[in-house]
């Protein structure tokens, strides 16, 4: 029952089958037009499409991987949906509203479009809730605190898990600078700005926990060396010959490899080529290694050749630069992103470290071990497979000494590291001594890049790594 407004004194109940309805006095008094309506007992909620909202970087349409709920399921606001997987990460996919499912719209493996129904959702109707687009402006406020969202007309953008963030905070949403498309606030820039307020101060990524050193009772278990693990060895598989051709399309990581190497091919390359004498970086990593251990963490060659990479490049800063597609400016990147090649089992990925130029050897083994066990599952989000600005691609894991790396866009440089290999050289007497060589291989864009400097800050890595102690000169 449906009534403008009722001024009474006392209450009158009628009673009829399925409907129990409450009224003042008879003569009621309206000071507008009476209406009166029935409704059924059990009110239908509001179907919702929950659309597949802009998860950035210019990505159109991405391919279901996995639901994790299905049609009569109850969610709340900010429960999985599903995951969904682009052409350069996999993303989870949260709820925006309470309610319960009603129709999924996609299969597994099917490509779902940003801006179409991803699922129906049924709401409660009494609660008033009004579908949200994909990009969701702050909620109603009142006048006093609408004053501090809204400047000049403009309204803030910003996700409900944003939002959400700011309100646990207490945060004005107008006070914060976004850093998303059309200005949209991110989670990053609720963090940055608290990080501000409080004088507290975020790392540049995140690190693992480091596991204080054991005691002298426990003992850390040796991993077994088993030299037979190095010898390339078939992978028995069971040949089926099906008699017909077979066409899958390209999608994922493959699909992301088609673009890239595409864009590539534009860029006029060039390649360098040296050795590295490794002995002395060798033993200091033994020597270091159990250090690590101890802290929980897998120290390998790579955050050493990482870092001497990031010194080189405070030198030579044309190598962390990229040029825009009319090749007429030329923009030198502040940040040292350097990307690291994986091989995993979704194809090839080159997340990156972020900061290397205020990381010590030890940070970027922290964040290298998490990016390899997210790697592995399949877990590795955009923010760091995306803004790299110089890459290194460690081949010599698989094998192999030299290779022809090719440039990612934006990019204007990469390098290839080979295997290291146990070689006779000649010292400063002439005498023959055994030593741990690798070669790099190193491509630049012609375009902007001459050999002389490609060369120059190759002799620099190469003598970080030659000489490790001379890094302590220079680290910061």
């Amino acid at each position: 029952v449906c009534i403008h407004r009722v001024r009474s004194c006392s209450s009158i109940r009628f009673i009829k089958s399925k409907y129990v309805c409450v009224f003042d006095k008879s003569a009621l008094k309206f000071s507008h037009q009476q209406r009166l309506f029935r409704t059924s007992a059990v009110s239908c909620g509001q179907i919702v499409q929950f659309k597949l909202s802009d998860i950035g970087e210019g990505i159109t349409e991405v391919t279901v991987k996995e639901w994790y709920i299905k049609e009569g399921d109850s969610v709340s606001q900010f429960d999985s949906i599903c995951e969904v997987q682009s052409d350069k990460a996999s993303v989870t996919i949260t709820s925006r509203y309470d309610g319960v499912i009603r129709k999924l719209h996609y299969s597994i493996d099917d490509i779902a479009f940003v801006g179409k129904p991803l699922v129906d959702i049924e709401i409660d109707a009494s609660k008033g809730v009004a579908p949200e687009e994909d990009v969701v402006e702050t909620p109603p406020m009142s006048h006093e605190e609408h004053t501090h969202q809204e400047i000049k007309g403009h309204k803030t953008l910003a996700t409900p898990a944003v939002r959400r963030l700011a309100m646990e905070n207490n945060i004005k949403l107008s006070e914060v600078v976004g850093t998303g498309k059309d200005n949209r606030i991110l989670k990053e820039d609720i963090l940055n700005y608290l990080a501000k307020q409080t004088g507290a101060i975020l790392p540049p990524s995140p690190k693992a926990e480091i596991v204080p050193p054991l005691r002298k009772t426990e003992t850390v278990p040796a991993a077994p060396k088993d030299k037979a693990r190095k010898i390339p060895v078939p992978v028995s598989r069971p040949i089926a010959f099906a008699g017909k051709d077979k066409t899958e399309p390209v999608t994922g990581f493959q699909k992301a490899m088609v673009k890239t190497m595409s864009a590539a091919l534009k860029i006029p390359h060039f390649g360098y080529c040296d050795e590295i004498d490794l002995t002395q970086l060798v033993q200091l990593r033994e020597e270091l290694k159990p250090l690590a251990e101890l802290r929980g963490v897998k120290l390998s060659f790579m955050p050493f050749f990482i870092k001497a990479a990031s010194l080189g490049l405070l030198q030579y800063p044309i190598l962390n630069a990229s040029l825009d597609e009319n090749c007429q400016n030329v923009t030198y990147k502040a940040s040292h992103n350097i990307g690291v090649a994986m091989d995993t089992e979704q194809g090839l990925i080159v997340p990156n470290v972020k900061n290397v130029q205020v990381c010590s050897v030890f940070d970027i083994a922290v964040e290298l071990n998490r990016l390899q066990s997210l790697g592995s599952a399949g877990q590795l989000g955009t923010s760091d497979l995306t803004g790299g600005t110089f890459t290194l691609s460690n081949i010599g894991t698989i094998g192999g000494t030299y290779a022809k790396p090719v440039i990612l866009p934006p990019e204007v440089a990469i390098g290839a590291l080979g295997k290291i290999q146990v070689l006779p050289r000649f010292n400063g007497k002439g005498e023959v001594f055994k030593a741990q060589i690798m070669n790099v291989s190193w491509s630049a864009d012609h375009r902007i890049i001459d050999g002389a400097t490609m060369a120059r800050f190759s002799n620099l890595w190469k003598s970080y790594l030659e000489n490790p102690a001379s890094m302590l000169l220079d680290l910061k």
